[in-house]
């Protein structure tokens, strides 16, 4: 007779995934290594798989492992709900890592925020950030990731979404440079200058060229990087322009050694947006942590009277 699945052999499943090693796993279940080796044994019968094998020292998943992780992870999720659903969380004692996916200019002004909220209230909590690969909603129906943070925004009646706050995109420049000393630069000052792009899909134009061809302008893209932090991070080092978030500026501005200043055009406001499945709605441990983020991290950023960034100079 086949092997019967169960909720604790999930449970099992997910923690040797988790972990990658039968001992740590072990611990991380509290259960004895025979156990939990035990246990592997019977999953691999259940789902006639190996599940993990030898490499070196260590232990791989294999690839069928690989993909059935997030769906066992959604299950389990689902199970927790469901047992849960109209019981108090005792969140100084939760246990469970989230897998947050964010966008990189995001990540950059909210994780440390994201993780000291958390930290300080629940200390077995571990926040998991993934860089954007893909805006896919599937990542969320399976499980592979608890939140998404970001610009995006998913159409779909299982996705569930809330704006965190809205951006906008500001020039930087060196604060020692030329155009460092014009507290609001022109469109035409701007194009006298080489620009750095910020695009994970490598593209050199952006809304800010639109707004150049509408006024018989046009300027010298030099670099495409993939992320705001390298797009800054770039000019602090050169004579470039780039446009990144403006809690961004803010935030690197002094450490940098950059100014930021106000765009001369309108270009659209960014919304800033928390998604996540609807089979986590009464999930106590996940709505705590959605709300500990909309708390920690929707307060607005300090505008200074005249836009530019006055720790720079």
């Amino acid at each position: 007779m086949p092997e019967q699945l169960d909720l604790n052999l999930l449970r099992v499943f997910d923690a040797l995934l988790r972990e990658g090693s039968v001992t740590a796993a072990s611990e991380r279940l509290h259960l004895s290594i025979p156990a939990t080796s035990r246990a592997l044994g019977r999953l691999r019968r259940a789902m006639n798989d190996p599940i993990l094998v030898r490499a070196g020292r260590g232990m791989a998943p294999t690839p069928f492992a690989l993909r059935t992780a997030p769906r066992v992870r959604s299950l389990l999720d689902e199970a927790s709900a469901l047992i849960s659903a109209d019981r108090e969380v005792t969140i100084a004692e939760l246990e469970r890592t989230f897998t947050i996916r964010i966008n990189d200019g995001v990540a950059a002004t909210l994780a440390t925020a994201a993780v000291e909220a958390t930290a300080a209230v629940a200390p077995g909590v571990v926040l998991r950030f993934v860089t954007e690969g893909s805006e896919s909603a599937e990542a969320l129906r399976d499980g592979s990731v608890d939140l998404d943070i970001g610009v995006g925004d998913v159409a779909a009646p299982d996705i569930r979404t809330a704006v965190l706050y809205r951006e906008r995109m500001v020039g930087i420049v060196r604060a020692d440079s030329a155009l460092g000393r014009h507290r609001r630069p022109t469109l035409r000052q701007l194009c006298g200058h080489p620009h750095v792009s910020a695009s994970r899909r490598g593209r050199a134009r952006g809304p800010l060229d639109d707004a150049l061809d509408a006024a018989g302008l046009r300027r010298h893209v030099a670099a495409v990087v993939p992320t705001f932090a390298v797009a800054a991070l770039l000019v602090s080092s050169s004579r470039y322009v780039g446009l990144v978030p403006r809690r961004l500026a803010e935030q690197y501005g002094r450490t940098l050694g950059i100014r930021w200043f106000p765009i001369p055009a309108a270009l659209p406001e960014l919304e800033v947006r928390l998604l996540w499945h609807a089979r986590l709605d009464a999930d106590p441990a996940q709505r705590w942590l959605r709300e500990t983020i909309r708390n920690t991290l929707c307060a607005p950023s300090v505008d200074n009277p005249d836009g530019s960034d006055r720790s720079a100079e």
